[in-house]
C-alpha cells in the first residue's frame, strides 16, 4: 500500500482577475476552491492512475472538513486524517492576474496528543509498503519530525520518500531515503552554491547521495530533469513540448509517477522518464495530470 503524509495541508482558494489594484476593490473574474497539500497531490495524481493510497494527515475546523469531505466525495480517496481541536487547517489564497501572487495561512498547532496518535496510525504501515513525507513541517513541531518518523519505522522495510526542502529534508538524509526530488533551487540552496553546468549537477546530487538518499530527482522546470539512481547510474531527459499553464502539483506529480512505475515493474530509467510525464502532464493542465495524458507524453519520451 502507498501512503501519503501531508502536516500542513490547506484549502487553496484560487481566484484570477485581469489586474489586481492595491488599495481598491477588485472583483475575481473567477474562483476555485480545493483541498491542497503536496501529499494530497500524490494521492490525487496516483488515483488518477487507478492506483490506491491513503492519505494521512492533520485536519482542523470547518477548513478541515471541508478538505476530508472533498477527498472521499470528489476525488474518491480512503483518508485516515486525525482532528486538531486546536484552530483550523489553512486557507492558502493564490491571486493570479497580470503577477501572480500567494497569500499562505499559518500552520495547525499540533499536540503532542496528536503527535502520538499519528505514530500509531504509521504502525499499520508495513513491509514493502511506501510512504511520502510531502512538503512542510508546520511551526508546532520540530524540524526533526520526518528523520523522527523515520527512527518509528526503522525495524520495517519501508521505503519512504521525502519531498520536502532546507532542513526538513537535510535532516533525514542520514536515514536513507528511497527518493528525494529537490529542485534546482532547493539543490543550491542546500549547499549554498549556483549550479551551472551538468557536471555540477552531478557532483552535488552524487553529495546527497553519499548523505545517504538512494534515488535523486532534480527537476529543472522546461530544461527537464535529471536523476541519479541507487545504481549510480545518471539520466537527462528533456520535458516534452507543450504550453505551460499552471506549475503547482507538477513536482508532487513526478514524485508520485516515480513511485507508480516502479510499484509496477518499471526499470529506473523508465519510472525517471514517466515521473517526467507525470509533472509535464500536470504543468500543461489546470488540473492534476490524467491517466491519457500522461502516457501520451511518455510516449514522446
Amino acid at each position: 500500500m502507498i501512503y501519503s503524509l501531508t502536516l500542513n495541508p490547506a484549502l487553496d482558494h484560487i481566484v484570477r482577475l485581469s489586474d489586481l489594484e492595491l488599495g481598491e476593490t477588485n472583483r475575481m473574474k473567477e474562483e476555485t476552491i480545493k483541498a491542497g497539500g503536496k501529499g494530497i497531490n500524490v494521492s490525487m495524481l496516483l488515483k488518477n492512475l487507478d492506483e490506491e493510497s491513503i492519505v494521512l494527515g492533520f485536519i482542523g475546523g470547518f477548513t478541515g472538513l471541508e478538505i476530508e469531505r472533498s477527498l472521499r466525495e470528489d476525488h474518491k480517496l480512503v483518508s485516515d486524517l486525525i482532528h486538531v481541536k486546536k484552530g483550523f487547517t489553512r486557507i492558502n489564497v493564490k491571486i493570479k492576474s497580470k503577477v501572480e501572487t500567494e497569500i499562505n495561512g499559518p500552520g495547525l498547532d499540533i499536540s503532542k496528543k496528536e503527535v502520538d496518535l499519528l505514530f500509531e496510525k504509521l504502525e499499520q504501515i508495513k513491509d514493502g509498503d511506501y510512504l511520502f513525507l510531502s512538503g512542510s513541517i508546520p511551526k508546532s513541531l520540530e524540524e526533526d519530525f520526518y528523520k523522527k518518523i523515520f527512527e518509528k519505522l526503522n525495524k520495517k522495510d519501508v521505503k519512504i520518500i521525502v519531498d520536502a526542502s532546507g532542513d526538513a529534508l537535510k535532516n533525514t538524509l542520514d536515514k536513507k531515503p528511497y527518493l528525494i526530488k529537490p529542485n534546482l533551487m532547493e539543490l543550491e540552496e542546500i549547499f549554498d552554491t549556483n549550479i551551472k553546468t551538468k557536471k555540477h549537477l552531478s557532483f552535488y546530487a552524487k553529495s546527497l547521495q553519499d548523505e545517504g538518499a538512494k534515488n535523486i530527482i532534480v527537476s529543472l522546470g522546461k530544461a527537464g530533469a535529471y536523476m541519479l539512481d541507487d545504481q549510480g547510474k545518471e539520466y537527462y531527459s528533456k520535458a516534452p513540448s507543450g504550453k505551460l499553464v499552471d506549475s503547482v502539483g507538477s513536482g508532487d506529480s513526478m514524485v508520485a509517477g516515480f513511485i507508480y512505475a516502479k510499484k509496477n515493474g518499471y526499470t529506473n530509467e523508465e519510472s525517471f522518464k514517466f515521473s517526467i510525464a507525470c509533472g509535464s502532464a500536470t504543468a500543461f493542465s489546470d488540473e492534476l495530470g490524467k491517466k491519457d495524458e500522461i502516457y501520451n507524453l511518455y510516449k514522446q519520451l
